[in-house]
């Protein structure tokens, strides 16, 4: 084998292991993003649907107060 042949050899096989690890690096990122952002459901869910139940209130509260300023009953 010629030297520049096992250079590139070496080149190539070094490239492939460096591209595998940041691979690895980027499915394990994936993951943590994944969990994080599950985790951001569990929390925020309660107070969104809390916001929403409040904002349903006011607007039938304020829909039978608009009724009765109208004269409806």
């Amino acid at each position: 084998m010629s030297g520049p042949a096992l250079v590139w050899l070496v080149v190539g096989l070094v490239s492939g292991i460096a591209m595998v690890a940041v691979l690895i690096a980027l499915i394990r990122h994936v993951l943590v993003l994944g969990r994080a952002l599950a985790r951001f459901q569990d929390e925020v869910t309660p107070i969104a649907s809390s916001i929403a139940n409040e904002g349903a209130r006011s607007r039938s509260r304020s829909a039978g107060s608009l009724g009765r300023s109208l004269g409806r009953p």
